[in-house]
């Protein structure tokens, strides 16, 4: 056993690890140049405590248990330790790769009272909506400015965040890990609420295919199904055919009839996907 942040941390016993296998993960990366406060934000989301001095050149992976608009969530946050810039040039941080590849959403620190940890920042987004444009997918991104308890030595306004978090398409807080443990669970929740309305937009786009089971005695041939419902239709060697519903945006109220018999009585409604109703 070994003790982080005053804490102690056990091996998990093999109860917890199944249990942990059945929650839905979401992987959050804290990105930020040193000293913007990465390591605190992620101290004061796991334990609501406030801790000033960290070792910069420490990086570690956390799991915590949480609970999100009544979902259970395994949520894993990668703090990490990019501080050394390749050839004192500041043009990209060293192996960015292990998170790149592991995270689904991401946190970009900066600090409001230090101009070069916003410009730092700005860097991380680059990096990120370029590895977005080559993966040919859009992980969630949120821009934080923290440290909100040194307004007084505010250097950044708060509209030059929004505007930079307007420039690369993500979402814009300012918090205090020294001060304000709610806004900071805030931050961290509505990037796994990100995540899951990222998944939700990819199932969208994909197509959703309907059993339909006749009776052999009214079977049609496919030109006519095709024509009768304006809908590819595929026979097999049984009785059901699979209908490919179009996507949302071309979506059509498609009705589904086992039988004659059913159709001369109400049946009920199930509604799949928005745009789609099934009778």
């Amino acid at each position: 056993m070994s003790s982080m942040f005053g804490k102690p941390r056990t091996t998990p016993c093999a109860t917890e690890r199944h249990l942990h296998s059945l929650l839905p993960e979401c992987n959050v990366a804290i990105l930020g140049c040193r000293g913007s406060g990465k390591s605190a934000l992620t101290v004061k989301f796991l334990t609501k405590r406030f801790i000033s001095e960290y070792d910069p050149n420490l990086e570690d992976t956390y799991a915590s248990e949480e609970v999100v608009d009544q979902q259970p969530v395994l949520l894993k946050v990668m703090d990490t330790a990019d501080q050394v810039w390749r050839a004192e040039r500041q043009d990209a941080p060293v192996s960015c790769e292990r998170y790149l590849n592991w995270a689904h959403a991401y946190l970009v620190v900066y600090s409001i009272n230090n101009r070069k940890s916003f410009d730092g920042s700005q860097q991380y987004l680059e990096i990120l909506a370029l590895h977005s444009k080559n993966a040919q997918h859009e992980a969630p991104v949120l821009l934080v400015g923290n440290k909100l308890d040194m307004e007084q030595y505010r250097q950044i306004t708060k509209a030059e965040g929004a505007s930079l978090a307007t420039k690369y398409g993500c979402l814009f807080y300012e918090v205090s890990a020294c001060l304000d443990f709610e806004s900071v669970q805030h931050v961290f929740h509505e990037a796994v609420r990100e995540v899951r309305r990222e998944m939700e937009r990819h199932m969208a786009v994909r197509p959703l295919f309907i059993i339909e089971e006749k009776s052999p005695l009214h079977l049609l041939p496919p030109a006519a199904v095709a024509s009768k419902h304006g809908l590819a239709t595929f026979n097999t060697l049984s009785t059901v055919n699979y209908k490919e519903i179009p996507s949302v945006a071309q979506a059509k109220l498609v009705t589904v009839k086992s039988s004659r018999a059913q159709s001369k009585r109400k049946a009920p409604t199930l509604t799949l996907l928005k745009g789609f109703k099934i009778f």
